[in-house]
Order: C-alpha cells, then sequence, then structure tokens
C-alpha cells in the first residue's frame, strides 16, 4: 500500500499491459463477450485470437461489467485499506463503463472515488492508467495526480488503421466514420478520437500500405516538438507490429516510454482483426 493509499481501478478496454497492472496494482474490470453459446470475461475466459477464428461465424455481442461486479470490486478495494480510488475508463461516448461505475461509486460512499473519463479508446486511454500508476507510486498526491490526468487527458491520441470497416459498423460504434467510404477503391480511414472522445477520420489513404504510412505520419506529427510516450497496439498482426515499429524509429526518436500491445478481445470484436494502433501521448 503506497503511503497515501490510493489506487486505481480501470477495465479491460484501455489495454494496460498485463505486465504493467500487476507491477503496480491496478484493478482491472473486464468487459463481457456474448457469444451464443455463452459469456466470455474479457482477457480472462477468451483470447483475442479466439475472437477473430469465431468472428467470420459469429460477431457477438459486448457489454459492461455488471453493477454487482462493479459494486463488489469497489467494496474489496475499500476493504484493502485504499482511501482515494481513480477511476479510468475508456471514453465515455464509446462505451456506458464510466457512467455506470460513476453511479455504483455513489455506494460506496467511504472511498474518495475520482473518475477520469480518457475521451479515449485502447492504448490511448491505457496510457492516462499508466501514468497514474506512475505518480502514485512516485508519492504523488491525489489532487495532484487528478490535475496531471485531466491534462494528459487532452494531449494523448492513439491513430488507427483498419483492413475493414465491417465490423465498427455493425458493433455501432462507427461514430463520425463513414463505414462505406470507399469500399470500391479501397480508400482507408486513419481512425482517431475526437474531444468528445468520438470516433473521426483523421485522414483517408488509398491502400493498406498508404493507409500505414499516413497513420505513421499523422503520429510524427502529433509528437512534433515534444515530450512524449508512445505506444503500437495491434489486432493479431504481432509481425506488421514490428514492422512498424522500426519504420516508427526512423519519424519519431527518443520517446520517454515505448509500449506494444495486442487490443482485448472486446475491442477486437469492434474492429476485427488486422488493426494497427499508434499511440502518442505528449507530457505537458
Amino acid at each position: 500500500m503506497n503511503q497515501h493509499k490510493i489506487a486505481i481501478l480501470t477495465d479491460s478496454g484501455t489495454d494496460v499491459p498485463e505486465e504493467f497492472s500487476k507491477a503496480h496494482g491496478i484493478f482491472t474490470l473486464p468487459l463481457s463477450i456474448q457469444f451464443s453459446d455463452g459469456l466470455y470475461l474479457d482477457g480472462v475466459s477468451i483470447t483475442p485470437e479466439e475472437v477473430y477464428n469465431r468472428l467470420p461465424r459469429e460477431i457477438p455481442k459486448t457489454s459492461l461489467p455488471s453493477a454487482e461486479a462493479i459494486l463488489y470490486t469497489l467494496q474489496e478495494i475499500r476493504e484493502s485499506g485504499v482511501e482515494t480510488l481513480f477511476i479510468i475508463t475508456i471514453s465515455s461516448a464509446l462505451s456506458g463503463t464510466f457512467n455506470l461505475m460513476r453511479l455504483t461509486s455513489h455506494d460506496v460512499p467511504e472511498l474518495d472515488c475520482r473518475l477520469i473519463d480518457t475521451k479515449n479508446i485502447g492504448i490511448g486511454a491505457g496510457f492516462t492508467v499508466m501514468r497514474a500508476a506512475e505518480m502514485i507510486d512516485a508519492g504523488a498526491s491525489a489532487d495532484e495526480i487528478e490535475a496531471a490526468l485531466c491534462c494528459l487527458v487532452k494531449s494523448t491520441k492513439v491513430f488507427f488503421c483498419l483492413p475493414t470497416l465491417e465490423y465498427l459498423a455493425k458493433g455501432g460504434r462507427i461514430g463520425r466514420v463513414t463505414a462505406t467510404v470507399g469500399s470500391l477503391l479501397d480508400v482507408r480511414p486513419i481512425i482517431s478520437c475526437n474531444e468528445e472522445g468520438v470516433y473521426y477520420t483523421v485522414q483517408k489513404a488509398r491502400g493498406a500500405v498508404r493507409a500505414l504510412a499516413a497513420a505513421l505520419q499523422n503520429a510524427a506529427d502529433y509528437a512534433k516538438g515534444h515530450a512524449y510516450h508512445l505506444a503500437i497496439a495491434h489486432g493479431g498482426v504481432p509481425e506488421l507490429a514490428a514492422h512498424v515499429e522500426a519504420q516508427l524509429a526512423g519519424l519519431i526518436h527518443s520517446a520517454r516510454s515505448y509500449v506494444r500491445t495486442q487490443v482485448s478481445p472486446a475491442l477486437g470484436v469492434h474492429t476485427g482483426p488486422g488493426l494497427i494502433g499508434i499511440g502518442v501521448q505528449r507530457l505537458v
């Protein structure tokens, strides 16, 4: 237990690497994936590869952690001696997790819950979780951490390339991205989250190679002139992620930290296999 008795609760959609979560004592509530044969817990009872293998036959539903699971976790955290809890979630515009955690936290008034809506998805949200953990370990106060995280939320972006928008469209999470954009011409959008935490198209490029180059350039432009943290997320394509990492070395230099991670099974439901995401968190 750190001296200020501060902890973090997040959801599995933030894609914080498992080894980091374990090392920093981060509590994680899994999202749920509902296939016809049963309910699976995100990253606990099903892997990304298993989801991708089943997508051609069935596109499952995803759902939030239950209010009961959230309440149980909050009570367990409080009983462990935690006094202040940072609840950090994926964008409230893309998931109801933030609001459900906010409402449920009122049932544990003994716990000082401070909610952070990252307005982001995947490792873009995970960056904020990781910075909070590092500040806790460094002995920062809850007020210092909260102020820093509110600034970092505004300076974090992840740029996604997808082979297809089919799964985003079927999952109803397309936001301002048009599912049919340029499908016949193989025009692919580079997708990010805007200030409201909604998907939007940053740029369009024709073909996989040009789309990936555009995503790389957008990340490089966003990082330019700043100290920053860097991440690459992938959807079941580790070899492509390694290739992107090598290309990034020529565009972006001297990142404060670097993470390579795979998107969670629940996010994989909505993106399908083959995703590449490049995350940049500018330090302010």
